[in-house]
């Protein structure tokens, strides 16, 4: 679902070409629409998200997303850090920040921008690998934790950037063990947002001209 309407909006807005809400809607709908396809594929053919995704609201779980998202920026930032001494600055290029280079837009776009990166982006993924995905690899096996790493590496392979899929990987460590730690999906949502909130306002001063992109 992700790849196909990627492929039919890259088709029909034209990347290369598009302004910057070309680029939000062809950046946010196919994974939306994945994210929906797999709520509604458990409704259908399963016993409901809150069983096969984990997709139930706690006031716990928010306490342990913010605990695990503040504790991974301590391991991320330094990280991330690291790999751009060992990479250069052009290995730390990200398929957002690509695509988004250049272009310049007003304040309230930006911050829709950022709205999708910051807070639409994280609950979709989390569906996709921290619920449906974590769910299909638990039917084959047993421990959590190889659940937890399994889940991890196939998320950092799925974004298709190579250069950075180490960094990737590290990244989504907090996630998994907010999601290892509840059982459930808010605290590796909440955890998500926290860890692209820094991002996410970078690339509103990149569009705004606040800083050079």
């Amino acid at each position: 679902m992700f790849l196909g309407v990627s492929a039919l909006l890259g088709w029909l807005i034209g990347i290369d070409t598009a302004g910057v809400g070309g680029i939000v809607t062809a950046i946010a709908v196919p994974t939306i629409a994945a994210a929906v396809v797999a709520v509604l594929s458990t409704q259908w053919l399963g016993n409901g998200p809150k069983v096969d995704l984990g997709l139930r609201w706690s006031w716990d779980d928010v306490a342990v997303g913010l605990i695990t998202g503040l504790a991974g920026l301590l391991l991320t930032v330094p990280a991330a850090l690291v790999y751009a001494w060992v990479v250069g600055p052009e290995g730390m290029s990200t398929a957002v920040g690509d695509v988004f280079g250049g272009l310049r837009t007003s304040w309230p776009v930006a911050l829709l921008v950022t709205a999708v990166v910051v807070l639409v982006a994280p609950v979709c993924e989390e569906i996709l690998y921290r619920g449906l995905l974590w769910r299909a690899v638990s039917k084959h096996v047993s421990n959590q934790w190889v659940v937890y790493l399994l889940t991890t590496v196939l998320f950092a392979f799925a974004h298709f950037e190579l250069t950075r899929t180490p960094l990737l990987f590290v990244v989504a460590l907090p996630l998994g063990l907010a999601r290892l730690l509840t059982g459930r999906l808010t605290a590796s949502i909440i955890a998500h947002q926290i860890n692209n909130f820094l991002p996410g306002v970078a690339l509103a001063l990149m569009l705004t001209g606040v800083v050079p992109g």
